[in-house]
């Protein structure tokens, strides 16, 4: 059995049409004055899924994760959750919670009362407000830094407290605003696992919004591409790479090249695209593409072999020349100008610390991939 990209777990209730969707967004739009953040948007989301909201700075992720939270009204249209409409229903009587980037921790505390903080609002009696903070310490790995105070913790350790206080009075929902932004590279990619196994272990539904895409790709059951108030895309994080619906996502998530083009000849999924200047490809997931029709071809570098001979029985093989080469040490990116005239990306791990076919900066080269490795665009 086949599949786009390794699966995580088997936790796929969107493909089940029986499942009832957890959070629904109905027609969504909301104004600032005259400017629309989010507009006539619906989605939805399931019980106990990693759901990430993707996206430039201004396309409306932010605003749609204030409107759940019920910090922000919709102009038009509903957001339920678990079927009750959230119209109205003011922040602290929603059984949402939201951790920002700013983590928001009260300096004066201690770790352990920051967490205790909003159990305490609620009224939860002493005993059981000291076994839940005991708890919480517990799964964020913090029990020695119970005593201290937010500044003599590092970066992580911060986050972690505002990951407990968080999920310590046990929202439905947790809602997730850039919640690794401060953090180094090194950390944020650690605490995008940890993430993801306290997500699991909670069994809580998780809501983050990121511009990062390698987070959302690693964290997200499912991801949502927006794009001035739109949904672009809803799909998991391979469908999303491997079979992006159009050119707007193609070109947001990850590397690509993108061949313009017309479908030539159409033979069942398999089509020929030709760009008019000697660039000829066979394609075998042209989808609905007709004859004459404009299309482009979108292919990521990792799949584009490059060598110095031509590649002997492979359908689609270009020359070119060696543009650029930047060495990264567990791959290499080239870029190879065309004799057509585009310049395409290719990159090779580097599985073994020599190679056999050596290339640099103006030698002649041959750019080869098969006719499954891309996907025919039409939009």
């Amino acid at each position: 059995m086949k599949s786009l990209g390794n699966i995580r777990r088997s936790f796929a209730p969107w493909n089940d049409p029986s499942a009832k969707p957890y959070i629904s967004f109905e027609n969504v739009t909301k104004r600032f004055g005259d400017f629309t953040a989010v507009n006539n948007l619906s989605l939805v989301i399931f019980e106990r899924e990693f759901f990430a909201l993707l996206g430039a700075s201004g396309c409306g992720k932010s605003t749609l994760l204030r409107m759940l939270a019920g910090f922000e009204e919709p102009t038009s249209g509903r957001i339920l959750l678990d079927g009750q409409d959230l119209r109205g229903i003011p922040p602290y009587k929603r059984p949402v919670n939201m951790m920002f980037q700013s983590y928001a921790l009260f300096p004066h505390m201690t770790v352990e009362s920051n967490i205790a903080f909003g159990l305490k609002q609620e009224g939860m009696p002493k005993a059981d407000i000291d076994k839940r903070v005991a708890e919480m310490l517990k799964l964020v790995k913090l029990e020695p830094f119970a005593k201290r105070k937010p500044h003599q913790l590092s970066g992580g350790q911060r986050q972690r407290v505002a990951l407990a206080r968080s999920v310590a009075k046990r929202p439905k929902v947790l809602l997730l605003d850039e919640p690794l932004g401060a953090l180094d590279k090194k950390l944020r990619e650690e605490t995008q696992f940890e993430l993801m196994d306290l997500q699991q272990s909670l069994g809580l539904t998780f809501v983050v919004v990121t511009h990062d895409q390698e987070e959302a790709m690693t964290m997200a059951d499912r991801i949502a591409i927006l794009d001035k108030g739109q949904v672009m895309q809803v799909a998991t994080p391979a469908e999303v790479y491997e079979a992006p619906a159009s050119r707007f996502v193609a070109g947001f998530v990850g590397n690509v090249n993108l061949f313009e083009g017309k479908v030539a000849t159409r033979e069942g999924a398999t089509a020929r695209i030709e760009d008019g200047k000697g660039t000829s490809i066979l394609a075998d997931n042209a989808g609905e593409a007709a004859v004459g029709s404009a299309v482009t071809f979108a292919i990521r570098p990792e799949k584009i072999k490059v060598s110095s001979r031509e590649p002997a029985g492979t359908p689609n093989a270009l020359a070119g020349e060696i543009y650029d080469i930047a060495y990264l040490g567990d791959m290499t990116v080239y870029h190879v100008k065309l004799d057509a005239g585009p310049v395409v990306r290719a990159s090779t791990v580097n599985s073994a610390r020599a190679t056999d076919d050596p290339l640099s900066w103006n030698d002649r080269a041959w750019i080869s991939f098969l006719p499954d490795a891309g996907v025919v665009l039409t939009r």
